[in-house]
């Protein structure tokens, strides 16, 4: 069985930060980003490659920065994830700018991932060394060649005090993802967390709720699936909503389950997953970080 790899959905970072990576904040004197935490996990969990999915437009700057540091320590393969890269016949909508969406980032990667099972994350996400842990010793399992995974998360390690999030809620059938709901708008709640519905109702979801963080582990075999839904939807989600329509990687996985053609296995993890959704939420992940390391999970240097 071929070794795993790690694609790391990273085509929207520059625009969050000015149009370049290296307009972004650093949470460590190192000067490193939250991506470089989840590289080192990946390592130390037993990936040797990572395929960085990017726009050419931060290329120059993701490869000075993360791509420079990395570099000596894993084997590092670059996908370009392009407004122009869509099906014949297809014309984008003038002012068209945004992605289009995690499943057309992910189709980007195909060739770079050669037909390998590969594990897929957020590059600005944190999630900690126990999901890569669970993420390779699955993915290098021949017992689970015809099955993909899902890392769950309990909703209450994914929570920010500074205001309302998005989550994929997980319903959990023996073990496995029988579908992925998005949730908007979740708050914290002192018992746990809610959010208003389709009918304005308030609906309470419980601590120990599974989410998912988009931390997926993945047979080569889902790429067709994947394919064939992206070229299905694009051009009449592109006519219904030119300027934001986005093919979601949830969505495409929990289509896939419904119609029978995949199995996704839900492995939870107790670690905390931890972002820069709002400014405020900064402070606590370098915070976070330093925690981390005082209590000996990193060191202080982290590619020393």
């Amino acid at each position: 069985m071929q070794k795993p790899v790690l694609a790391i959905l990273a085509a929207g970072m520059g625009s969050r930060y000015g149009g370049g990576i290296k307009q972004m904040d650093p949470i460590d004197p190192e000067g490193c980003f939250i991506i470089d935490y989840s590289v080192f996990d990946a390592l130390r969990a037993g990936f040797e490659e990572v395929v960085f999915i990017i726009k050419h437009a931060i290329e120059a700057d993701f490869k000075a920065t993360i791509g420079a540091r990395v570099a000596p320590h894993m084997k590092v393969t670059y996908a370009f994830q392009e407004l122009d890269d869509i099906p014949a016949g297809i014309a984008l909508p003038e002012g068209r700018v945004k992605p289009l969406g995690t499943t057309h980032a992910l189709l980007s990667a195909e060739k770079a991932i050669a037909g390998r099972p590969f594990a897929v994350i957020n590059a600005d996400d944190y999630y900690g060394p126990e999901a890569f842990r669970l993420l390779y010793d699955f993915l290098s399992d021949p017992a689970h060649a015809e099955e993909h995974l899902v890392v769950g998360y309990h909703l209450e390690n994914t929570l920010t005090d500074h205001g309302r999030v998005n989550r994929g809620e997980c319903v959990v059938e023996n073990g496995y993802l029988a579908r992925i709901s998005e949730r908007l708008g979740i708050a914290k709640t002192p018992g746990g967390a809610e959010y208003q519905n389709a009918a304005g109702e308030t609906v309470f979801m419980p601590r120990g709720t599974t989410v998912s963080m988009n931390c997926w582990g993945f047979q080569s075999s889902l790429f067709p699936l994947l394919r064939t839904r992206f070229e299905a939807n694009l051009a009449a989600g592109l006519a219904a909503n030119p300027l934001k329509y986005e093919d979601l990687l949830p969505d495409a996985v929990c289509e896939a389950i419904l119609a029978g053609k995949a199995r996704v296995r839900v492995l939870p993890t107790h670690g905390s997953w931890f972002g820069v959704t709002y400014h405020e939420d900064k402070p606590m992940v370098v915070e976070s970080i330093r925690a981390l390391k005082d209590a000996g999970v990193y060191r202080e240097r982290l590619w020393s």
